[in-house]
């Protein structure tokens, strides 16, 4: 009798170790999205910004279209 009883805490501690393991696991991946998330927003905001710089010194004022006499 006591040997299943160890084997049921065994069993139980084995059981409870792979959850707190896939939890640390979970937590972990959630963590690494996270900051490529936040890496992905930074670069996309820098870039952004690089962008409409770059486009504001290259325009040049263009002529409004004459119109056409019929």
């Amino acid at each position: 009798m006591d040997i299943d009883a160890h084997q049921a805490r065994d069993r139980a501690d084995a059981i409870f170790k792979k959850k707190e393991e896939r939890l640390q696991d979970g937590q972990k991946a959630m963590a690494e999205y996270e900051a490529a998330h936040l890496a992905m927003r930074e670069k996309t905001a820098r870039l952004r910004a690089l962008r409409l710089a770059r486009d504001a010194a290259r325009k040049t004022p263009v002529p409004p279209a004459q119109k056409q006499s019929a």
